[in-house]
């Protein structure tokens, strides 16, 4: 095993820093989305990998992955309208650690980083590498999307 960063580029979301992180770290938020169709839409970039059984809390989210089994990401972490540190459990076999990062560009803009560790054998880095280094960019496009309020 061994841990390989991806970090997206920096997307400016037009909304208060305070708003967006009171909104993202809070899982409980991603259900509304999860039942609209943002499940989907993040699935049809990788057909091969079907995720159903979504269920989440204020602190963590669970969903079955075809073929790999049980997954589940847990905040472990809130650094108040700055930071969001969020971590893998579960049956898979790679282990993740992942960051939302916010920064004010003044009381209507903020930047938003993201910042992923996968922690995974040589052979299943050959087979998502390219995957996790565009699907951490449309993830960030995806968040800096998303109607906060």
């Amino acid at each position: 095993m061994g841990i390989s960063k991806y970090v997206s580029d920096i997307k400016i979301i037009n909304n208060n820093q305070e708003i967006i992180y009171n909104y993202l770290s809070n899982f409980e938020n991603l259900s509304k989305y999860i039942n609209d169709g943002l499940l989907e839409k993040i699935t049809e970039q990788v057909p091969q990998i079907k995720i159903s059984n979504f269920e989440s809390d204020a602190d963590s989210c669970r969903f079955q992955i075809s073929g790999m089994g049980l997954a589940e990401i847990r905040i472990v972490d809130r650094e108040p309208v700055k930071t969001i540190k969020i971590s893998s459990t579960g049956s898979l076999p790679l282990s993740i650690v992942f960051w939302i990062q916010l920064l004010p560009v003044d009381a209507y803009q903020t930047k938003m980083r993201l910042t992923l560790d996968a922690d995974m054998s040589m052979m299943i880095k050959m087979m998502v590498n390219k995957k996790l280094e565009e699907g951490i960019n449309r993830l960030a496009d995806t968040l800096a999307a998303l109607p906060y309020r």
